[in-house]
């Protein structure tokens, strides 16, 4: 076949652009397709299906101030439906082929959507992707407002029930083993006796922190700039627009707590601070899961040379030369995509200080982030809770063997000998290798009955 089947030709403002014959989009998709060869990665599926359901918003809302005609609108929001149906079913993703390191207000993105929407639409109605489907917007507010929109779409239906999920698990285990006493450590060293649910229970509240930042920081994201144009002043759009817009993206996504319109508009497409906040929420929940990782770890570590309190459920082998080595595969997995997650922040961090003057023009990199740090969060939280948390065993002859061994119980004898008599009895205790109840009972006056109820480990964590 020539090339010439296998192409077609389409102009621009710039001039005529050659693109492949069966491509949903149009020349200004493919000059950023040809520009930015970068990553290879394009923009995420839920920014896509975020913009998408702001051109319908917005197809509603030029309709209702009389500034789109009812054909062109309805074909506008029936094919930015489909799509949406499309893209969540892992369709028409070459539709949208433009790399994330892009013109930094996003331009590009809105375009590809904009051109797709038109090709798609223009069939039947005559839809142009600047003057119809852009309609009263700009990259500069829609893009912004996608961000927000797929952010708190993403925290809302993927996140937080995953969230909600690990501290089930959690707690359910404190309950399993409430009682079960362990040595503590501090610095890593032995300490004073703790209870398995006292440890769990650490955790949830850690859990519960970090989502309360999560849901405070998408509230946050949920006041949109949109109307604000190309620099927030609301140019070429109509009173009444942005109001509108809002109030039908809200009836389409049926929404509890709705989205709003952002009070200063300049500052909606000049700063990025909304999206900074979130992004800082998730490094804090990923501080929270590498902590619970690592404890899961070193708790698991041995099982003969270490520690050795639980058994992790063994999923694969660990080596391929050390036969019957099994590894803490999952909390292993964790810490690396609490590492990413703090990574992609300190970039997003980055990014917004971008801001030059009334735009920042990182917006494609601030999306993209966002939605990595979401779904890695909410899939390591739910395989840490299933395949971790929920069936680790607790190996109750080793921690009891250690408990009892630990020279630290000394400690609840200080209130009745004092600061240097127990040093002195933790210190024979180590040189003897014995336990504390039998140098404390050479080394005290205290009877049997007495050293046995002071140094009761389980009374020791505050247990009546």
């Amino acid at each position: 076949m020539s090339r010439e089947t296998h192409e077609r030709i389409e102009r621009d403002s710039l001039g005529e652009v050659r693109l492949p014959a069966d491509a949903l989009f149009g020349p200004q998709t493919q000059r950023a397709v040809d520009n930015f060869p970068v990553s290879g990665r394009p923009m995420p599926v839920s920014f896509i299906t975020a913009l998408c359901r702001i051109k319908a918003a917005c197809a509603q809302a030029n309709r209702a101030i009389g500034g789109l005609d009812q054909l062109r609108a309805q074909a506008i929001e029936s094919v930015a439906g489909q799509l949406i149906e499309s893209l969540t079913n892992g369709e028409l993703h070459a539709a949208f082929p433009v790399d994330i390191y892009q013109t930094g207000s996003g331009t590009s993105s809105n375009m590809n959507v904009n051109e797709v929407i038109a090709h798609l639409a223009g069939e039947q109605a005559g839809v142009h992707p600047n003057d119809h489907v852009n309609m009263s917007q700009s990259s500069n507010d829609v893009v912004p407002s996608a961000i927000r929109v797929m952010a708190v779409s993403r925290v809302e239906s993927d996140l937080l029930p995953a969230l909600a999920h690990l501290e089930t698990v959690l707690l359910g285990r404190a309950r399993e083993l409430a009682g079960v006493v362990k040595t503590g450590r501090t610095h890593l060293m032995d300490a004073t006796p703790i209870r398995f649910d006292q440890v769990l229970e650490s955790h949830v509240e850690q859990l519960r922190a970090a989502r309360v930042a999560i849901e405070q920081a998408r509230d946050r994201n949920l006041a949109l700039p949109l109307g604000g144009t190309a620099v927030g002043t609301g140019l070429n759009a109509p009173a009444g627009f942005a109001d509108a817009a809002v109030s039908s993206l809200n009836e389409s996504l049926d929404r509890e707590a709705p989205f709003s319109r952002l009070p200063s508009l300049v500052a909606g497409l000049s700063a990025q601070d909304d999206s900074l906040a979130l992004s800082a929420s998730l490094r804090g929940l990923a501080a929270f899961l590498h902590k619970l990782a690592n404890d899961l770890r070193w708790m698991n570590s041995g099982p003969l040379a270490g520690l050795g309190e639980i058994t992790l459920p063994a999923l694969q082998p660990g080596s391929s030369i050390m036969p019957g080595k099994v590894n803490p595969v999952i909390p292993e997995s964790t810490a690396m995509v609490a590492v990413q997650v703090q990574g992609l922040d300190h970039a997003i961090a980055l990014a917004a200080q971008s801001g030059n003057f009334e735009l920042n023009v990182m917006l494609p990199l601030i999306a993209a982030n966002l939605d990595e740090m979401i779904g890695l969060s909410a899939n390591t939280s739910r395989l840490l809770a299933d395949k971790a948390v929920a069936g680790f065993v607790v190996n109750r002859e080793r921690i009891e063997r250690d408990l009892a061994a630990n020279p630290i119980l000394v400690t609840a004898l200080n209130p009745v000998i004092g600061y240097e008599a127990g040093a002195a009895i933790a210190k024979r205790a180590y040189a003897e290798g014995r336990t504390v109840i039998d140098v404390a009972r050479e080394m005290t006056d205290l009877d049997e009955d007495t050293l046995a109820e002071l140094l009761d480990p389980r009374r020791l964590t505050g247990e009546d």
